[in-house]
């Protein structure tokens, strides 16, 4: 039996419309969208304009030009920071951002932007009590993760919204984690901008992501070139979503991401996410009947990613056996989030991470949790 239980890193395996509809476009589309009249060339405008009224859908935005497509979200985040902070801005972060958002904050910390951290607690969940009196001082922006990539933390992410907004502070958010698996109503909830992944939840292909930047704000464009609208000017057009979409767009992504989509909506977000948290809590029980591993488990739960430790192994010896002894996929080590571990205290081997999907089933789990006390029973 092969398991695949990385689904919090991408999502595997993909749904056969995915599959098809990139594989279609390839086959006898192949054209650049906005890039010409024939036919060829307006499938694949329509190609996109369906997947970003789709998108637009999904997140709770009324206008589906508010949403600007990218390679990833890590790309929407560099964006987002580059084209909003400046020198002397002051921006709050939480205690369990990925290195998406660590990284170009760190970079732009070298420029003089202040950066400040917003404590959590032992199982990641936001100290909101701390958040409300930081946000009482000069902020120029809030950034926080939805859910965490280490253990299924969900933040308070209506509270924080409601928070900013008294704050008149814009809240950027990262839902690469969330979106496709939590309830997102951007625009009710007041959110400023908001940054996902297409290959993860809404379980379209690789190099696709995906941004919402609310009408009211100025976010600066990471690059400019051409766009296939107002060529005869040699500025960037103004308009969204063209002001971000510079180059040729991933049409084969874009078609796989616009079935993804239609796979969550139609077999419903809530049984999607039922599913997988209701894996994620029977691995959590179970595992923690085994001795010697110890799991992190969060307080309020948004996605079914389990992260543990066995005492005694490090968590990449874990992975490795699970992976060559049982064919078993998992994530070991930081998971490109050290912050996070610091936060949960398993900075700097990390965890072994458990992320099952949709189409995991129960067979699966059990599969794994044999392969793992196999592991435990030779311990030592």
């Amino acid at each position: 039996m092969s398991v695949y239980l990385d689904n919090a890193a991408t999502s595997f395996p993909k749904p056969k419309a995915v599959i098809e509809a990139s594989g279609r476009v390839l086959e006898s589309v192949g054209a650049s969208p906005g890039r010409g009249a024939h036919k060829h060339a307006r499938e694949a405008t329509a190609i996109v304009a369906g997947c970003r009224r789709k998108a637009a859908a999904i997140l709770g935005v009324k206008d589906p030009d508010r949403v600007v497509f990218t390679k990833n979200a890590t790309e929407s985040i560099n964006l987002v920071l580059k084209g909003w902070l400046r020198p002397g801005d002051r921006v709050l972060f939480s205690a369990m951002e990925h290195n998406s958002v660590m990284r170009p904050l760190t970079k732009l910390a070298s420029r003089g932007v202040n950066i400040e951290m917003i404590p959590c607690s032992i199982d990641g969940t936001l100290d909101l009590g701390i958040f409300k009196r930081m946000l009482l001082s000069d902020v120029r922006l809030v950034v926080l993760v939805h859910v965490s990539n280490i253990n299924g933390t969900l933040m308070p992410i209506a509270e924080a919204a409601e928070m900013c907004a008294r704050a008149k502070v814009p809240l950027f958010l990262d839902a690469a984690q969330s979106a496709g698996l939590q309830p997102i109503e951007a625009e009710e909830m007041g959110i400023g901008m908001l940054a996902c992944s297409g290959h993860k939840a809404l379980l379209g292909p690789a190099g696709v992501g995906i941004l919402y930047v609310r009408p009211d704000l100025e976010v600066l464009p990471l690059m400019e070139g051409g766009t296939g609208t107002h060529s005869e000017e040699l500025e960037q057009p103004e308009f969204c979503p063209d002001r971000y979409e510079s180059g040729t767009p991933n049409l084969p992504g874009l078609a796989g991401l616009s079935e993804g989509i239609s796979y969550v909506l139609e077999t419903g977000m809530n049984r999607i996410r039922d599913h997988e948290i209701g894996l994620a809590h029977y691995l959590e029980n179970e595992l923690s009947k085994i001795p010697g591993v110890r799991v992190f488990k969060p307080e309020t739960r948004g996605s079914g990613t389990v992260s543990f430790i066995v005492e005694g192994i490090n968590p990449a010896d874990t992975g490795n056996i699970l992976d060559q002894a049982f064919d078993i996929a998992v994530r070991t080590g930081l998971h490109c989030a050290p912050l996070a571990h610091q936060t949960l205290g398993t900075f700097p081997e990390g965890t072994v991470r458990v992320s099952p999907g949709f189409s995991t089933t129960m067979e699966n789990a059990e599969y794994f949790l044999q392969g793992l006390r196999w592991i435990v029973t030779r311990r030592g």
